[in-house]
């Protein structure tokens, strides 16, 4: 296994402990606000390490173009993408949106093949397909009330717009970080949502709300380590992925954090039956494929 693999490996053990940071910190104050909290604080986290890591606290040194794809990225990935999903969340249920978004390594794939000409492999496509079925079959153990036609059809028009937003913002990061720091292109595009979200916010009119809830501690400790997480450690190495690995191949293995969750829910006390745990091997199974590849 390559490096660009291990790195998207790597970011889905990352968001799969931000995911439960992040569910924690949604139920006290709503999902509009934790998105804009989760980007600020992830943009400080970021700071931070590029001062310490590259010595220079702001991408400074990036050129236009670096700018542009990576800002358009934050914008159609971070922004765009995650509101899609967070309210398919509210339309659809978290379990069917995560089967929806299991469609992303394959949007994100033949994107690459559409605009950067990336071919993958007989054995990546195989383990990309492998991956995604174990997926599939992991999240759709839980079942649920059926939602009304109209809520059902926009929730997964939502889903599926969180989906490609996924994958059109990984493509323009590979685009943007040719050549350039991985942090440092975090930097920008989540420097990008928290501009994106606070218009949102502005247009919403929810700044008494966020004023709100950053009166709730408890809250704005599990946001400040799924930031650290998520948007910060987690979005760097998907970058990195991205731009070391076929882009296909590490959409595969970062749409792994449902599957790496059931041990983590099954400690909680949430049961998980014998299709959950059979997705899990097959989605172990397609990474190790890419492994021995």
């Amino acid at each position: 296994m390559r490096a660009g693999e291990f790195a998207a490996l790597g970011t889905a053990t990352a968001w799969t402990g931000s995911s439960l940071a992040f569910e924690a910190a949604a139920r006290r104050i709503g999902s509009l606000s934790l998105n804009f909290l989760r980007v600020t604080m992830a943009l400080g986290w970021l700071t931070a390490a590029a001062w310490l890591i590259r010595g220079r606290a702001l991408p400074t040194d990036a050129t236009d173009a670096q700018w542009a794809y990576l800002a358009t990225s934050g914008l159609v990935g971070m922004v765009l993408g995650d509101l899609c999903t967070f309210r398919a969340y509210v339309e659809f249920g978290a379990r069917r949106t995560m089967v929806v978004s299991t469609v992303t390594p394959i949007l994100t794939a033949a994107l690459a093949w559409l605009f950067l000409d990336e071919r993958v492999t007989a054995r990546e496509g195989l383990a990309m397909a492998v991956i995604v079925g174990g997926v599939l079959l992991a999240v759709r153990e839980r079942g649920g009330d059926p939602a009304s036609r109209t809520r059902l059809w926009r929730g997964a028009a939502l889903a599926a717009a969180g989906a490609l937003g996924q994958a059109g913002g990984l493509l323009l990061s590979k685009r943007g970080l040719a050549g350039y720091s991985a942090i440092a292109g975090t930097q920008i595009r989540v420097a990008t949502g928290v501009v994106g979200f606070a218009l949102v916010l502005t247009l919403a009119g929810w700044w008494p709300r966020l004023r709100a809830a950053l009166g709730d501690r408890r809250a704005l400790g599990w946001t400040a380590i799924g930031a650290l997480f998520g948007p910060g450690i987690g979005v760097a190495l998907s970058l990195y992925a991205v731009s070391h690995a076929h882009t296909g191949v590490a959409a595969s293995l970062m749409a792994l954090p449902p599957v790496l969750v059931l041990p983590l829910v099954i400690a909680r006390g949430e049961r998980v039956g014998a299709r959950g745990v059979a997705g899990a091997l097959i989605a172990v199974g397609g990474t190790a494929l890419i492994a021995l590849g």
